[in-house]
């Protein structure tokens, strides 16, 4: 794993890429991040077909979350390795892993098979992610990154959300295996992409030492965590030992990660980067993002279904404002950054937007037109695209080059996090809420004493197996604890919003390896002696030790 030192010129600077070079190796990488973000979502509606035809339906919904546990895990280690050997190398593992793993999650022959192919899966969609934000910030400037972040940020939006929508058709028309096996030819042209396109980034090939310790460590802290949001109130009571379990451990293994990381020579997350104030509050207010735009994706379909009462691909439909508007907000945000070298007001106006949405969704019911409620998504989806590009950007900006592929991987990192916790969150309250109000009407009793759960997973089928007499009522009763969530989605947005107005503007730098942090600052050891030498001797070559 170590690799052979190489020499290092303290005057050659990185690669000066061509709009027209720049625009191959984004597409090359947002077609790779764009099946990864797919397999987030696509699964969702194929999973009462992938049980019928496996027969079985226990433990169904670890197909989703163990795709989002490993990748959720991988994407630090994936930043810090891409540093140490390149982002070209480490782009070409996840598209391996991801390629490979796709055809066994089609061949899969029973539901264990299929959970464990989709965690192995989920290692490289992780790593595609990753690897797509850190490579665009190697070949383009931050004064120019939000035009091409733009673009990246919106191929994300639409394969969230053209996800569900792709999983019944494939589903329905060709089987449930071919929601892995479409990525197999896209997979194997990402990987010729980035074969082509890749060749000029540079790879510093220093001396260094791989933290193993504190990948074990954050990975299985960070396992912990997602093992509590998905299991509790789903498998298992909030209160039961497995989950207190679960937190004590998080607890410990976070409290040594954080132990090992700061005495680690070259750790996997480091500990500087939380005194960076624009990274701390980019990180925190990604995390509230991600908890409504992933939660809301997920329960967004399932929300015009009861309350419409609607089909799964009419509802896809219905959610296409969303994914158009978050494509236009991400690509006007990109360019007037660009332009104007400007962008704290962008997420701003984004979160401002995203609490005005969720407000008014809010009071959307079943004679709300359908019209009405796509235009309050379309206002959600524009705040998406305002917000996620730029706080990017102001992350790549703001850290020290030696940590910008970690620093880049783990706003991925903190996302999916994020998306993790609002789904758990929104599922409780959700569910809380409706067996609250189903539990007030008169004569519900005989849909049992927690029929929340129940009526969910019916989805639009879920009134029709109500009794006629309370089908109202329970119409009613969904409307309304929707309307709970929506609030608290808004809520989380005014949160966000107020951390935010504390982000630091620093100018935007127009070299692709500017990051606001003077070039020596960012050199090694080994580095900085090869700079002195080669200064005192001009025109001798000297290299570092081979380990």
């Amino acid at each position: 794993m170590t690799p052979s030192s190489a020499a290092v010129s303290p005057e050659a600077g990185p690669p000066v890429f061509s709009h027209q070079e720049k625009i191959v190796i984004i597409a090359g990488l947002t077609l790779g991040m764009f099946l990864a973000a797919l397999e987030q979502t696509i699964v969702t509606t194929a999973l009462p077909g992938i049980a019928a035809e496996l027969k079985t339906a226990e433990h169904m919904s670890w197909v989703v979350s163990a795709y989002l546990l490993t990748s959720t895990a991988a994407t630090p280690i994936y930043g810090k390795l891409s540093d140490l050997y390149g982002r070209k190398l480490m782009l070409q593992t996840a598209i391996g892993i991801f390629l490979i793993t796709s055809l066994l999650c089609g061949l899969a022959q029973t539901m264990t098979e299929l959970i464990v192919y989709r965690a192995l899966q989920g290692l490289g969609g992780g790593g595609l992610l990753a690897m797509a934000h850190a490579t665009v910030a190697d070949v383009v400037s931050p004064r120019e990154r939000g035009r091409y972040q733009g673009y990246i940020a919106a191929v994300f939006a639409v394969a969230s959300v053209a996800g569900p929508v792709l999983g019944g058709v494939f589903t329905a028309h060709l089987g449930w295996q071919w929601i892995f096996w479409i990525n197999l030819p896209f997979g194997l042209a990402a990987l010729i992409a980035a074969e082509r396109t890749l060749k000029r980034l540079q790879v510093k090939r220093l001396r260094h030492k791989i933290d193993y310790a504190g990948a074990v460590l954050i990975v299985s802290a960070v396992c912990c965590i997602l093992l509590i949001t998905t299991m509790g109130g789903n498998d298992v009571a909030w209160n039961s030992p497995v989950i207190l379990g679960l937190g004590l451990a998080a607890v410990l293994l976070f409290a040594l990660s954080i132990w090992q990381e700061r005495r680690a020579p070259e750790p996997i997350l480091p500990p500087r980067l939380f005194h960076n104030r624009n990274y701390v509050i980019a990180m925190a207010a990604s995390v509230l993002l991600a908890m409504i735009m992933i939660g809301g994706l997920v329960f967004m379909p399932l929300f015009l279904q009861l309350v419409y009462r609607l089909p799964a691909d009419q509802a896809g439909l219905l959610m296409i404002p969303l994914t158009l508007t978050a494509v236009g907000g991400a690509l006007t945000a990109g360019q007037l950054v660009m332009r104007t070298g400007r962008y704290k007001h962008f997420p701003l106006i984004g979160l401002a937007l995203q609490v005005a949405a969720m407000l008014l969704l809010g009071t959307v019911n079943a004679a709300t037109p359908h019209w009405l409620s796509a235009l309050y998504m379309g206002l959600s989806g524009y705040g998406i695209g305002l917000f996620m590009p730029v706080m990017l950007i102001s992350v790549q900006n703001s850290v020290e080059m030696r940590d910008l592929g970690v620093g880049t991987a783990s706003v991925s990192f903190f996302r999916s996090m994020g998306g993790s916790f609002g789904v758990a969150l929104f599922s409780a309250v959700l569910i809380a809420m409706l067996d609250r109000l189903i539990a007030a009407l008169p004569g519900t009793a005989v849909l049992g004493p927690h029929p929340a759960a129940q009526l969910l997973r019916d989805g639009p089928d879920a009134l029709a197996s109500t009794p006629a007499a309370l089908r109202d009522g329970v119409a009613l009763a969904m409307t309304d604890a929707f309307q709970v969530v929506f609030w608290l989605a808004a809520g989380i947005a005014a949160l966000a919003m107020v951390i935010v107005v504390f982000l630091r503007e620093i100018p935007l730098r127009t070299g692709a390896a500017a990051s606001g942090v003077s070039p020596a600052a960012n050199l090694s050891e080994a580095e900085r002696a090869v700079a002195t030498v080669e200064k005192t001797s001009p025109g001798t070559s000297v290299a570092a030790p081979a380990d």
